[in-house]
């Protein structure tokens, strides 16, 4: 092949790669804070009101079984007292240690049935929440990415992520009204909260333990 082809070959090759770059759109990087999208957006404020629900009843139910342990606990106390009572007979005393025995094993019971109680309702609920933002997350990203398509945004990036943005360039607005376009005419009563502010945090969930309290007997630790 002689030099002058060549030339020629390079040339078009060289073309070519040039007219493909071309062709491609050029970059235009808008900004949303999304944040600022899941704190308000509608739907965010309903799962919330419906976690808030789910927290109230678990710590209904979790107060009851206090209540009902405390009221056994009671009753131990008074049995514990007459098994010890030397104006009863002998037979009366032993009936009454035996049922105070048994009632600390059903105190002790209860107790283990309130702390699986606690953390059984802490993992519904956490991971009830983490399904739920999954889903909302999903929803948002989806009209983000239609009102920077509409905008000719060939990228849209999270400006919670970056050192620094021009507002200029941020959909935060135009998302926000975008995700709560078929927002319900009457709201649910619920103060929009942050992700870490969403997490189940009712005493039915928490780490500290409603106890049963036993007269003259320390809990177990």
């Amino acid at each position: 092949m002689n030099r002058t082809l060549k030339s020629i070959l390079t040339s078009i090759a060289f073309g070519a790669t040039a007219l493909g770059l071309s062709a491609q759109p050029a970059l235009k990087m808008l900004t949303v804070d999304m944040s600022k999208l899941f704190e308000g957006y509608y739907k965010t404020e309903q799962e919330l009101a419906k976690l808030k629900a789910s927290e109230q009843k678990a710590q209904e139910e979790l107060e009851r079984m206090v209540k009902e342990g405390n009221q056994l606990a009671d009753q131990y106390k008074e049995t514990l007292e007459q098994s010890k009572n030397t104006l009863l007979t002998t037979e009366a005393r032993s009936k009454a240690e035996t049922d105070s025995a048994k009632m600390l094993d059903e105190i002790q019971r209860r107790q283990a049935d309130i702390n699986n109680f606690r953390g059984n309702t802490q993992r519904m609920l956490t991971q009830q929440w983490n399904n739920v933002r999954g889903v909302l997350v999903d929803e948002i990203d989806k009209k983000v990415a239609e009102v920077g398509k509409g905008k000719g945004a060939t990228v849209v990036v999270d400006r919670n992520s970056l050192v620094y943005a021009d507002s200029a360039y941020d959909i935060t607005e135009e998302s926000l009204a975008a995700i709560n376009k078929d927002r319900p005419a009457t709201p649910p009563a619920a103060t929009p909260a942050t992700p870490a502010q969403a997490a189940p945090a009712s005493s039915a969930t928490t780490s500290e333990t409603p106890r049963v309290t036993v007269p003259g007997l320390a809990p177990k630790k």
